[in-house]
């Protein structure tokens, strides 16, 4: 039978003598809407012989003055081109094949623009291109239009030129040869072979100089390992479509692990196809997005990993190193090592300890296994950074032997543990340069601040892995007095022209069998890669050099970067800040997690308060060395391994931000020696803090079945009947489907197009991507901490987040079937509902469901929402009144209600509050105007687009043509957008498929979105 697995979405929740919580579950809008402020004029008002009492008695609803808004949309008068560049046709997208790499995130894109303006990133599914932008890459196209960027060059913090600045590092340059000063580059890991070669020559010419390559987020011991094995400074590649078996001990593969973007391969593997499907372990401290998809998830601290890592390389290849594993472990543990082992080059493990010698006996396990997920030919290149090196550098500074320091794409200063000792450095060098996108805390403090363009106004070149090669081109010209890097080297070095005709020379001897223009056209080159050679390793001295760890005192501190923010770079994105954390579901926020046990130990809590909002408990952190940070709010997160806390990086930032966006801690002050386990003290603090955590919120509790799950067994061995239940109902004193009863008369819709959209459970992996691409395609505003309190998200699209009552699927079946009787029922159910200490984890996208029977057109009193043939439910917002009826008659919760004017208000400073920031909006979709409903339109912008470009050329639309924002965006394959009247669309195979159902059947709504049960390999 299907699963009546209770679920739960909050800790909060489980308090049964929660008055305010149960209040939050039944009521939509927290607050009134605020009748006189949308009234204001009164002198208009006293005018008429009605008054103002009278006027909302006669309109019915005390919303009625949301009208006077929603018809007074601003007019904007268009002025015509008098010369139309060629290039450009008003009203039709053109789109340039790029690449993106920041030194954190990359990915191979399609840039989207209008009338010369970026709008909106698409990733490149050109043959070649393997790197999907993840939620930070798709909003970074909101971080082109900062206003906060630096925009003109800096001497001593003065505004100055270019030839001044060229003039002034020319001459430290020659002063630096003169005295004999060090020259130093500091740079991001750069991935780009021109850059690499530019950067050759500038050393070639000033042998004094040298190269030190700096990652904020340090990855130097897995490549420490892999250089000692394979000759070179690079990470290993995985591809988890080839692996039957997937072990990870600490890394978050789904998250940022090594740069990220492997969450496609994974998810190939995670949809069963005949019978099979992949098995995943994995072993972490904190909650991750790869623990939340894992199907055996062990939390345990990383003392306890390593000891783990010792026992599965004994299991693997026969070694008998000594381990002290908790007996807790053991059996689960030696479980995965032994499928690992039976599974052989199927199998593949990962791990994310910052430990050269546990990294070695990763390269070990996998080479025994001859694992064919694991490539060493095809190296990642997306990080070079040595600790070492960065760590004599800041020494060298000190000492004052560093003349000339010139940085490109790194902010020390913020992101340096001991950045005290770099600044102190820094001001005993002669002359220091930062070219940088803002006048950060590192560009704030050096002799010049040398404004870098944007990834979209700039040239370059990026080989992400070996045997690759994409290209970056501009896609609007430099909206400020900006310079790249290596057009500055150029000038240096003396070399006429600029860096587009010296990276297109030097492309010439790469691509070689292709051309220039093909290359630029498609973005990316794929050549030939030559095997890695692995040379002989004392593999076993490594693993009894890592069985000698010992496990921290106090509490273990994992420091981690949340999918909002990454490293910080764009801590200005107010789509970022806004973007509710996957498993907290908390945004504007860094904070320590804790487990149930030790917050109880520590009398930590959190609390939803009457307004909706979560409210938490303060501690105060202490390093063994006395480092202190004072004030961590603090979320009590199930699924937190005992004795450890986690807290995310990229906070706490000042400056070049906008005062909303000055928010959190700054946990690199914790990042002592690059590594990401600390041992630390935790004392309870003072006072109390207010999240802006959306969880509670628009929640789905106690609604049926909204997860539905089996295990894989089942699913092989059962009917669909058995674990996709249809929900039944009485019809002539006869047990029915439910789906088969209907109030409504239902309509012709097998002519023209009829849209579906598919999200498959056992894909989607919360990763946020799709959330953003709907906030850049649909222009959806930010509203800001406060009004996140107050359930006033304005997101068309959200990702619940739901935990399982049990720690296993089985277990929780196996309990709810042995209920006997009433009282036996209500306390076993109340049991079930207590927070497991190790849960599972589901993510499910919900968006407007497009109901073809939908209960909120039946409602208006204006016939603002209405039904398209093509299956979407429309919103006319010059109709829309605000009365809300259709919100609260929604059982998906998925209207949104736009309390305020949220563009070119002062009130909410975000992109929308100034003209640079507004050049992101689509202008396809019009900005909506205060008091009318909004939600989920199945983009029918982009499908309405498809239709008349197909018309137009003369000819069928194909199948994967049709698209909307999120779909476009997931890199999973989650989300299928497609058409069911084409009967061989991938769409209509899916909704025809034994795993298909919709939300709340039982309801008879009919939704045009479905939903695939999700299946778990236990």
């Amino acid at each position: 039978m299907s699963s009546n697995k209770k679920y739960w979405k909050s800790v909060e929740e489980l308090d049964k003598n929660s008055s305010i919580v149960e209040a939050l579950r039944n009521n939509e809008f927290v607050e009134e809407i605020p009748t006189d402020e949308f009234l204001g004029n009164n002198d208009a008002l006293s005018s008429s012989s009605t008054t103002r009492r009278d006027f909302l008695k006669y309109v019915g609803f005390s919303t009625a003055a949301a009208t006077l808004a929603a018809c007074e949309g601003p007019v904007h008068k268009s002025i015509p081109y008098v010369l139309q560049p060629e290039q450009i046709i008003p009203g039709v997208a053109d789109y340039y094949a790029t690449s993106v790499f920041d030194g954190f995130d990359f990915a191979n894109l399609l840039v989207k623009t209008r009338e010369g303006r970026p709008i909106k990133i698409d990733n490149n599914t050109i043959a070649g291109a393997k790197f999907s932008a993840n939620a930070r890459i798709h909003a970074s196209i909101l971080s082109l239009y900062d206003s906060m960027r630096l925009k003109e060059p800096k001497i001593e913090g003065k505004s100055s030129t270019w030839s001044a600045v060229d003039s002034a590092i020319k001459s430290s340059l020659v002063e630096a040869k003169a005295k004999g000063g060090q020259i130093v580059l500091l740079t991001n890991t750069l991935a780009s072979p021109s850059t690499e070669k530019l950067i050759g020559e500038f050393i070639g010419k000033n042998p004094n100089a040298k190269h030190v390559v700096y990652d904020a987020v340090s990855s130097s011991e897995a490549l420490d390992a892999f250089e000692a094995v394979y000759g070179e400074r690079a990470l290993v590649d995985y591809d988890f479509s080839k692996a039957s078996l997937i072990v990870s001990v600490g890394a978050d593969f789904l998250g940022d692990w090594q740069g990220g973007g492997y969450d496609s391969g994974y998810a190939q593997g995670r949809i069963p196809k005949n019978g099979k499907m992949s098995r995943h372990f994995q072993l972490e401290s904190n909650m991750t997005l790869s623990g939340a998809a894992a199907d055996k998830r062990l939390a345990m601290s990383t003392a306890n990993q390593k000891q783990a890592l010792i026992h599965i390389y004994n299991v693997i290849t026969g070694s008998s190193v000594a381990v002290s594993l908790d007996d807790k472990f053991k059996s689960e543990v030696n479980k995965a090592a032994q499928q690992l082992k039976a599974a052989g080059s199927k199998g593949v493990l990962v791990s994310g300890i910052q430990d050269k010698n546990a990294q070695l006996l990763v390269l070990a396990i996998n080479q025994v296994l001859a694992s064919e997920a694991f490539s060493a030919s095809g190296a990642r290149q997306i990080r070079k950074g040595s600790n070492e090196k960065v760590s004599q550098l800041i020494n060298e500074m000190k000492a004052g032997s560093v003349h000339t320091l010139i940085m490109s794409g790194v902010n020390p200063v913020y992101t340096l543990a001991d950045s005290k000792s770099f600044v102190e450095g820094l001001k005993k060098v002669k002359t220091s340069v930062a070219f940088s996108l803002k006048e950060d805390e590192t560009a704030a403090l050096t002799t010049i601040a040398a404004p870098a363009p944007h990834y979209l106004e700039s040239w370059g070149d990026l080989s992400l892995t070996k045997g690759t090669y994409s290209v970056t081109q501009p896609t609007i010209r430099p909206l400020f007095d900006t310079k790249q890097f290596q057009d500055a080297l150029l000038s240096l070095n003396g070399v006429a022209g600029t860096f587009y005709d010296y990276l297109k020379a030097n492309a010439s001897t790469i691509v070689s069998g292709s051309t220039w223009n093909q290359v630029l056209h498609d973005g990316v080159f794929v050549g030939v890669v030559s095997a890695a050679s692995a040379s002989s390793v004392d593999y076993s001295g490594a693993a009894n050099a890592l069985a000698q760890s010992k496990a921290s005192e106090g509490f273990e501190l994992i420091l981690y970067t949340k999918t909002g923010l990454g490293d910080g770079q764009q801590a200005n994105n107010p789509w970022l800040q806004e973007l509710p954390d996957p498993i907290t579901r908390v945004s504007w926020d860094n904070y320590l997690t804790v487990s149930n046990a030790d917050a109880k130990k520590y009398a930590l809590s959190n609390e939803i308060v009457a307004n909706g909002g979560l409210n938490g408990s303060y501690a105060t952190i202490t390093t063994t060395d006395g480092l202190k940070l004072e004030n961590v709010p603090v979320i009590v997160q199930p699924g937190q391994a005992v004795g450890t806390i986690g807290l995310a990086l990229g906070y706490g930032r000042k400056a070049a931000l906008k005062e909303e966006m000055q928010v959190g801690l700054n946990a690199y002050s914790l990042y002592k020696g690059f590594n990401n386990v600390q041992s630390v003290t935790l004392v309870k603090a003072d006072g109390e803090h207010e999240f802006a955590c959306v969880q509670g919120q628009k929640t789905l509790m106690g609604r049926g079945d909204i997860i539905k799950e089996t295990t894989l067994e089942i699913f092989n061995t059962k009917d669909a009947e058995f674990w996709n239940e249809q929900p039944m109902v009485s019809l002539d004193h006869k047990e029915v489907e439910a789906t088969k009863v209907d109030l409504w008369d239902s309509f012709d819709r097998s002519t023209g197009h009829h849209f579906n959209l598919s999200i498959d459970l056992n894909a989607c992996t919360g990763c946020g991507a799709c959330v953003i691409a709907c906030h850049a395609e649909n222009n959806v505003p930010v509203v800001g901490k406060a009004e996140i309190r107050r359930s006033r998200d304005m997101h068309w699209l959200r990702i619940d987040r739901y935990y399982s009552s049990e720690s296993t699927f089985a277990g929780d079946n196996e309990r709810k079937e042995n209920i006997a009787g009433l009282s036996s029922s209500l306390s076993t159910f109340n049991e079930m509902e207590k927070a497991g200490d190790n849960p599972q984890v589901s993510f499910q996208p919900v968006m407007c469901q497009h109901c073809n029977h939908a209960p909120c057109e039946t409602v208006c009193p204006v016939a603002a929402t209405s039904h398209g043939r093509q299956g979407q439910n429309q919103m006319a917002y010059n109709r829309c009144v605000g009365t809300r009826y259709c919100a609260n008659n929604c059982p998906y919760k998925v209207r949104r209600f736009n309390w305020f004017l949220y563009n070119k208000n002062s009130e909410f400073d975000y992109h929308m509050n100034d003209d640079l920031g507004r050049m992101v909006l689509n202008p396809d979709v019009n900005v909506r105007s205060r008091g009318v409903m909004e939600k989920c339109s199945m983009c029918i912008q982009m499908t309405q687009a498809t239709i008349l470009n197909a018309k137009r050329e003369g000819r069928v639309i194909v199948d994967g043509e049709f698209q909307t924002a999120c779909s476009n965006a997931c890199s999973t394959g989650a989300m299928i957008f497609g058409d069911v009247n084409d009967k061989e669309s991938k769409v209509t195979k899916l909704a025809e498929d034994e795993r298909m159902y919709h939300l709340l059947e039982h309801v008879g709504t009919k939704p045009n979105v479905i939903y695939h049960v999700k299946v778990r390999n236990t």
